[in-house]
């Protein structure tokens, strides 16, 4: 026998063999899947029990809100606390949970943090599942594929979040969209989500594919064509598993026009979504009297947000250091400016960035004039405010920025980045008069500074007090009035 003949009857007694083995193994993969889903089918009906029993116990339904870092000082979290107010005083007889990751502090110790940090008090009480695996979704963890990496740790998260309590209501109130498929077939529960922020964006696939260096696009990514082609199919890949998990909500409130045109791209659900602006303490700071300050000796800038890296702190600290420069020594000089950095931090990292941003303000030699207040309470921050004669801020495609409201109200001149919700809801003319000013980098913000300074007194007070009367729409009052229209759907659900 030849040895074509030997290659040919060697084919062919594989492919009897692979035919024989055909119908054992789609018997096996018909098997394996009916005890996927019979398994599925006993854990949903077990958890189901567990709630159905809670429920008949207590008496009363369940909201349950998904905040790993309802501790935290950020604008995320103040949305939390004025949403479970909103609910708590329209529906009194439902119970509300929080799932935080905040083991080190009581339940009693959070909400006061509330009341100090944001000026809110609940009308009741609320219960926390403390969650023991919350490292899971720290970005520390994640080195690389971060995304990837915190996604499948809310996995996990969600998961012992659901086995610890089942509501009869789930909200994913801080962006972990890959919770909700858990909540909504294995937990039988209502879900709906209140997105910040979309967890990937066109704009985060634009800096990669146009090789665009920032803080998560590493120079290393951007000097390869190869790592950045790479990078571009991960998330691309990536946007799909995401929008399939957040088209599981029932109901999606997102935070800005900005957040909703990615949201629409990725969730597909227009029929469910919606724009609820975050609750603003606009009333808070209204008592801060807008006046002339023609006799201000030194004119103080204020920056509000936690201490991320998207925050850019740095961009913040070398445009003052232009500023700086470009002025005089002597009266009115840069003797008369101070740059005030007020955040929080939410754990180690947030405090050795903190660390470098001290040791930047030292390179450049500008500590002298750079303060940072961290964690600081409302009463302090409102005093801030109230010295300030500008209002900082510079992350690039903030989703909304309540600390730009803030500043608004409290009557400052506005200064933020050129995108995002700054650009499209809020530093927007208001009845015809200019409400505040937008940069884009180091130059444009040192020069918006000074041009902001230069201003006579009276033009300055008439954009702040435009600026004031525009922010009325991002109020509490508002907030609420829209939170519970939206909720309304899901929350008769519970009858």
């Amino acid at each position: 026998m030849s040895g074509h003949d030997q290659l040919v009857h060697c084919l062919c007694e594989i492919t009897r063999l692979l035919w024989k083995l055909l119908l054992p193994l789609l018997f096996l993969c018909v098997l394996l899947i009916a005890v996927l889903v019979l398994l599925v089918l006993a854990v949903r009906f077990w958890l189901q029990s567990n709630r159905n029993a809670r429920r008949a116990r207590e008496g009363r339904p369940t909201v349950a809100f998904f905040h790993p870092y309802c501790n935290a000082g950020g604008g995320g979290e103040r949305v939390l606390w004025c949403a479970i107010r909103a609910l708590q005083n329209s529906y009194a007889n439902v119970n509300f949970v929080v799932y935080t990751g905040d083991l080190g502090v009581t339940g009693p110790q959070i909400l006061d943090g509330a009341r100090r940090r944001f000026n809110i008090v609940l009308p009741r009480p609320v219960q926390f599942v403390f969650l023991r695996h919350r490292l899971l979704i720290e970005p520390s963890l994640f080195p690389h594929f971060t995304l990837l990496g915190q996604s499948v740790g809310s996995i996990f998260l969600g998961w012992e979040a659901l086995t610890e309590f089942v509501p009869d209501i789930y909200i994913d109130s801080m962006g972990y969209a890959f919770t909700l498929p858990l909540f909504r077939y294995l937990g039988g529960c209502s879900v709906g989500s209140y997105v910040h922020y979309p967890t990937i964006s066109t704009d985060m696939l634009s800096v990669v594919t146009d090789r665009n260096p920032r803080f998560n696009n590493p120079d290393y990514i951007t000097s390869s064509l190869f790592l950045s082609a790479f990078k571009v199919v991960y998330y691309c890949l990536f946007a799909l598993l995401y929008g399939l998990a957040g088209s599981c909500s029932d109901l999606i409130m997102v935070n800005s026009s900005w957040t909703l045109d990615h949201i629409l791209s990725l969730w597909h659900s227009p029929n469910c979504t919606c724009i609820v602006y975050p609750p603003c303490d606009v009333s808070a700071f209204l008592d801060i009297p807008l006046e002339e300050d023609s006799d201000r000796k030194c004119h103080s800038i204020v920056s509000i947000g936690q201490f991320r890296p998207e925050k850019d702190h740095r961009l913040q600290i070398r445009a003052f250091k232009k500023v700086l420069d470009r002025r005089r020594e002597g009266p009115g000089g840069k003797e008369a400016l101070k740059l005030v950095l007020i955040g929080g931090c939410r754990n180690q990292e947030d405090e050795d960035r903190v660390l470098m941003l001290r040791g930047l303000c030292q390179e450049l030699g500008v500590a002298d004039r750079v303060e940072f207040k961290l964690n600081v309470p409302f009463e302090e921050l409102k005093r801030e405010m109230g010295e300030a004669t500008i209002g900082l801020h510079t992350m690039w495609n903030e989703h909304f920025g309540i600390g730009v409201v803030e500043c608004m109200a409290a009557g400052k001149v506005i200064l933020a980045h050129k995108s995002g919700g700054p650009k499209l809801d809020i530093v927007v003319p208001f009845e015809g008069g200019q409400t505040g000013f937008l940069a884009e980098d180091e130059d444009g913000y040192a020069e918006a500074i000074q041009r902001i300074l230069a201003l006579s007194p009276a033009t300055r007070l008439q954009i702040r007090r435009s600026a004031r009367q525009s922010v009325a729409r991002f109020s509490d009052q508002e907030f609420e009035g829209c939170f519970l229209a939206a909720m309304e759907p899901l929350m008769g659900t519970l009858e």
